[in-house]
């Protein structure tokens, strides 16, 4: 099988470091893409780390990819030499069950494979965006609108559908107000969908440190969650709530700031649940998780970026420097994602 250049760790303590891997042959309906930029995501560090559990080293991450096609299968027509696709979360799934033919391919009940540290139907180990090339199956690459650049694109394969799908499934839109907790690669984001959905959008963060960038990214407000006075000055005031990070919250104080029937909506880890029966039941509120989405959902999301002007706000790096910057998203010291320029790969 062909090789190609990677970047990748070899355990869960080393630095990630240059090596080769191996991609395979086009297929009939497969799609090579040559790959221009990778995002990085905090899932990136759990999975090499072994923080989620045993990890097939040596592993290439990176599910937040962009590029041109350079090859495709002779049964594949929905795509040419020279687009600009992506590729996200997932790269194959049985495409037969209940939920594939909704369009939910990540609960595929038969297996959904994630682009990297999965393995494949071929029992291949999948290996991810770090690398200069990838070999996907039609049907999990999106295009890219003319309109997004390709390096403002790569984060949106995660962080813009894994907002965009509970914004849209929980109806954030005109005379709808909206809360987002956490400004960081999810949450900026999702203050963009949301403000360009129609929401009235507040950002609520632990300090006031991003007031003024959440302003400018389309918030009507920002408040400050280690203010008590927060919490009593917004009860009752949301129809939505999407809660960006991983850290426990506290749910009740959270869950009183919706309105009658309003939604919190969890995409970072599960909340500790401390008294939340009496929360949900006295106003019919709704506690809820949700898991990116599926391939036509997540096209949805790109044409929507792409008539409103939607990227990520990005600082690229040479692959040289994806270590330095692990470090740096786990100290929050970045606004907001690192997308890797793949081209220092080569």
């Amino acid at each position: 099988m062909p090789t190609v250049n990677a970047f990748a760790a070899v355990s869960a303590t080393a630095p990630l470091q240059p090596i080769t891997i191996e991609r395979r042959e086009v297929g009939p309906r497969d799609v090579r893409i040559d790959i221009k930029y990778t995002g990085i995501c905090h899932s990136d560090i759990h999975e090499v780390r072994g923080d989620w559990g045993e990890c097939p080293y040596p592993l290439a991450p990176g599910h937040e990819i962009t590029g041109v096609v350079s090859a495709v299968g002779a049964e594949v027509t929905r795509f040419s030499v020279g687009d600009r696709v992506g590729v996200g979360c997932l790269v194959n799934s049985c495409g037969q069950c209940k939920e594939c033919e909704r369009g939910q391919e990540q609960f595929c009940s038969v297996k959904a494979v994630w682009t990297y540290g999965d393995t494949d139907v071929d029992g291949t180990v999948t290996q991810g965006g770090y690398s200069t090339q990838i070999v996907v199956t039609d049907r999990f690459v999106v295009h890219i609108p003319d309109a997004l650049p390709l390096e403002t694109a790569a984060p949106l394969l995660c962080a813009g559908i894994t907002t965009y799908a509970p914004l849209r499934r929980w109806g954030a839109g005109p005379g709808k107000k909206v809360a987002v907790v956490g400004l960081g690669g999810l949450g900026h984001v999702a203050v963009k969908i949301a403000r360009a959905l129609g929401a009235e959008v507040t950002v609520l963060s632990q300090t006031l440190s991003k007031k003024d960038a959440g302003l400018a990214l389309g918030a009507s407000d920002y408040r400050a969650t280690s203010d008590p006075a927060t919490f009593a000055d917004l009860a009752g005031t949301f129809d939505l709530i999407v809660s960006t990070v991983s850290a426990p919250l506290p749910m009740d104080s959270y869950l009183l700031m919706l309105g009658v029937g309003g939604a919190m909506i969890n995409v970072g880890a599960a909340p500790e649940e401390s008294g939340l029966h009496l929360r949900i039941l006295n106003r019919q509120r709704v506690l809820a998780g949700s898991l990116i989405g599926g391939i036509a959902e997540t096209q949805e999301m790109l044409d929507f970026c792409g008539e409103h002007g939607i990227g990520a706000e990005v600082e690229i790096i040479a692959a040289e420097q994806i270590n330095e910057a692990y470090e740096r998203v786990l100290a929050s010291d970045v606004r907001y994602r690192f997308v890797i320029d793949i081209s220092t790969l080569a």
